[in-house]
């Protein structure tokens, strides 16, 4: 079960994902006075509403702080939560209408949304040590069936990301440290990694070195993992898998294969469109 549920959950990520690249929501975040990441640090965490950046912080493992703090103070003082998460979803109804076309009221796509609502909605109430997932499970749920297989897929990445930072936690690896092991495995190169999370070459280095003392990393110029990272990444990942297949468990595998096969054609086209090298996972 655990491999037809990490298999769904990355069948279906496109869909969620496109929201952090679709011009729709960079220009609906705009409209709000809220230009460059602050776009997406309050896009993201606006349903814990106006938090401490502290607390946003937390749940965002492996980002800079500097960057988060500077972003969620900026974007509180120019706008709120609530038109914020108004202006995300607005946006996500946009883009998926101007990729999906037609497709969004498909009898394909209304079974694809009983299905992952009804997977998401397993684990409404299991909120203990998942803010993130906690704070959007708490929002209402949308009416039309393509924003309620995006808000699903919301919920059960949250889900899962909350699970991950866990694990990563339990391993004593920090946010950056998380990035370079995530870097080592070859998933994503490093220097996308560290740009992305906005950290100094200088951060990352430290890092590097810190791993290298603690026998996650060889000497070797490339990022490359001892027997014992590989073991202890792995560690990881299986954490991760563990704590995230209860809402994939309660449809059951053949729910899931079809999920895959409904969700396939939308996400692939979301991912030309928007994020071409999500393609090979397609």
């Amino acid at each position: 079960m655990i491999e037809a549920a990490r298999q769904t959950w990355r069948f279906l990520e496109p869909y969620h994902g496109m929201i952090y690249f679709a011009p729709e929501a960079a220009a609906a975040y705009e409209e709000l006075g809220l230009t460059g990441r602050a776009g997406y640090f309050a896009s993201r965490s606006a349903a814990l509403g106006a938090v401490p950046a502290p607390v946003v912080v937390a749940t965002f493992y492996n980002f800079n702080p500097v960057l988060v703090r500077e972003s969620i103070t900026t974007a509180w003082s120019t706008t709120d939560p609530a038109a914020v998460l108004a202006a995300r979803y607005a946006a996500a109804d946009r883009a998926l209408r101007a990729v999906l076309g037609d497709a969004i009221t498909s009898p394909e796509m209304r079974r694809a949304a009983t299905l992952l609502r009804e997977a998401a909605e397993a684990v409404a109430g299991d909120v203990t040590g998942r803010p993130l997932f906690a704070a959007h499970a708490a929002l209402p749920w949308p009416t039309e069936p393509h924003l309620v297989l995006w808000h699903a897929q919301t919920l059960l990445r949250e889900y899962r990301g909350d699970a991950h930072i866990a694990a990563l936690l339990t391993a004593g690896l920090r946010g950056i440290e998380a990035l370079v092991t995530h870097a080592a495995s070859g998933a994503v190169p490093a220097e996308t990694l560290r740009t992305s999370r906005s950290w100094s070459e200088e951060d990352w280095n430290r890092a590097v070195t810190g791993l290298r003392e603690r026998d996650w990393l060889t000497g070797d110029a490339d990022l490359t993992f001892t027997p014992t990272g590989t073991a202890r990444r792995a560690e990881i990942e299986t954490a991760t898998d563990e704590n995230s297949v209860i809402p994939y468990a309660h449809i059951g595998e053949s729910a899931c294969a079809e999920l895959q096969t409904l969700v396939r054609p939308y996400s692939r086209a979301l991912a030309k469109e928007l994020m071409p090298w999500a393609l090979a996972r397609q």
